[in-house]
């Protein structure tokens, strides 16, 4: 609304000084659209300048994530931005498999940082902080501005099981080009029978001391032995590709 009063206001001063010959009504009419011209202007300026009109209103939203490498390898993977840390891009998948992976936005703007849990579930944790109107009225007042939901900030917290390895993008493809070759196909049966070995090593401990384990809890446990043995494998293969 407001830029349309912009717009007429310039409008109709310009057509009053230009064709109203009259003195006294070119005046009047003249000051009026002047007036109605600066006022929307200084109304534009003000929000564009001290966001009149608007508050922060913050949102916090969570899902659940999965490795950027379509496996099931516990990995948390990022390409490294600066040398401070804090401009990392992380890259997950929304989805089991994805031919696409998603990634944390890189401006200035964002923060994305890990946060290590005890859980067995990675999920993205974005708060954001938005410039909206306060009501339906500066909605209106202001429409088409492009002010609306003007981003302040946004915090991106990946919360990752702690038995989550840490890869760079680069570490991420040669453990990829590893996992393809006869040597990794001779690693990952080993490791298939070895890896059943160590969860029930971990079942069978966790039972002796709780025997009235539920079956939800012995998959839990069953799950966090998995991605223990498959980080620990990651990390041995990290070592013989350096």
């Amino acid at each position: 609304m407001v830029i349309i009063l912009t717009f007429l206001g310039a409008l109709a001063f310009f057509a009053c000084m230009m064709f109203i010959r009259q003195k006294n009504l070119r005046i009047i009419l003249a000051t009026l659209t002047g007036i109605i011209f600066v006022s929307s202007t200084l109304l534009m300026t003000l929000n564009y300048s001290h966001h009149l009109g608007m508050q922060k209103v913050t949102t916090t939203t969570t899902k659940r994530i999965y490795s950027a490498s379509n496996s099931s390898m516990p990995l948390a993977i990022y390409q490294p931005v600066g040398k401070s840390g804090r401009d990392d891009v992380y890259i997950y998948n929304t989805k089991v498999k994805q031919k696409t992976p998603n990634h944390t936005q890189a401006n200035e703007y964002t923060t994305s940082r890990i946060k290590w849990t005890n859980g067995t579930i990675p999920q993205l944790v974005t708060t954001e902080t938005r410039w909206q109107y306060r009501n339906n009225f500066y909605k209106v007042l202001y429409a088409w501005s492009g002010m609306d939901n003007t981003l302040v900030k946004r915090t991106n917290v990946l919360e990752y099981p702690r038995m989550y390895v840490k890869l760079t993008t680069d570490q991420a493809a040669k453990l990829a080009r590893v996992a393809k070759s006869a040597t990794g196909a001779q690693l990952q049966v080993q490791a298939a029978e070895q890896g059943r070995a160590f969860v029930t090593s971990k079942v069978q401990t966790a039972m002796a001391k709780n025997p009235n384990m539920t079956a939800k809890q012995i998959q839990e446990v069953s799950a966090q032995a998995e991605q223990e043995f498959q980080a620990q494998s990651v990390k041995q293969i990290l070592k013989q590709v350096k």
